[in-house]
């Protein structure tokens, strides 16, 4: 393919921004466009892969594992080091191709685990799972070892598009549990689009951090394990509380703000009469239309 001239490298750089900025579920949405910007597809295609490889990671998308029954995390802690579209499902001891492009998977191997940080690894993915299903209708977690032995990465997103009623969803978050420094770390993020006769778009950050009490370690991993989650769900829990009270403070007082309650004469209109008004305008219109006020000729 021929180089791209300096106009056509701006035009990339323009939808690459744009597909940054997709709403949850709405990206291919968003190429289809933005196609018409660039007017060639090859170009196209090379010039926002970059774009769209930082999207897939930083969303945390989710893909189906060949022959596994279940979906992975695709992300950057999900990369196989070294291998730039290779990536790990610890769940099912599997890695993979996965293109950002087409969202395809390919060529799946076995990858062995490491047998020190396996067994804590394992059992923070059966909790996590195990809170997965109580407090998500439709999410995926993945669960990863770092190199160091002691610590490890949950991440755990849920979708929820609902384009017939002009809405979607992401919730996304991420911990980092550390058994030598006994806390976990970690970030929420949720963002939601409202498109129904407009526009909205809201985007929450949370961070967490908690402190891990000396009954956890690596040597109990199950009853550890579950002790993590719990308090993850408590941390998680209160978070969604305090969404809803800003949800709840927002209708009541900053939404109101941005228009006024009553009109300037402090009383609200009567539609009736406004209809009056209105037909009456149109009579005396018609009548000045055709002549007069209907004397006698």
């Amino acid at each position: 393919m021929a180089s791209m001239s300096e106009e056509e490298q701006e035009r990339i750089e323009t939808v690459s921004k744009f597909l940054l900025q997709s709403p949850p579920g709405e990206i291919n949405d968003v190429l289809n466009d933005v196609r018409v910007l660039i007017g060639d597809d090859e170009s196209l295609e090379t010039g926002i892969l970059p774009a769209l490889t930082q999207y897939n990671l930083e969303q945390l998308t989710v893909a189906e594992v060949p022959g596994a029954g279940h979906s992975s995390i695709v992300s950057i802690r999900a990369r196989i080091p070294g291998e730039e579209d290779r990536f790990l499902d610890p769940r099912s001891k599997t890695s993979f191709l996965y293109n950002h492009l087409t969202m395809e998977i390919s060529d799946p191997q076995t990858h062995e685990p490491n047998e020190a940080s396996e067994p804590f690894r394992s059992a923070l993915e059966t909790s996590t799972l195990q809170y997965l299903s109580s407090h998500f209708n439709d999410g995926t977690a993945s669960v990863f070892a770092n190199s160091d032995e002691t610590s490890f990465i949950i991440q755990i997103v849920a979708n929820k598009y609902n384009p017939v009623n002009f809405w979607s969803g992401r919730w996304r978050s991420e911990y980092t549990v550390d058994l030598d420094a006994r806390k976990v770390t970690g970030q929420i993020l949720v963002n939601v689009h409202y498109y129904e006769q407009g526009n909205v778009q809201l985007e929450t950050k949370h961070r967490a951090s908690i402190v891990l009490p000396t009954s956890i370690s690596a040597s109990s991993p199950g009853p550890s394990a579950k002790k993590v989650l719990a308090l993850i769900a408590d941390q998680e829990g209160a978070y969604q509380e305090s969404l809803g009270d800003t949800y709840h403070e927002m209708g009541d007082k900053a939404f109101k703000g941005l228009r006024r309650a009553l009109p300037l004469t402090r009383q609200k209109l009567d539609w009736d009469k406004v209809l009056g008004y209105k037909l009456s305008a149109e009579l005396s219109s018609s009548k000045a239309i055709f002549g007069g006020s209907g004397g006698s000729s």
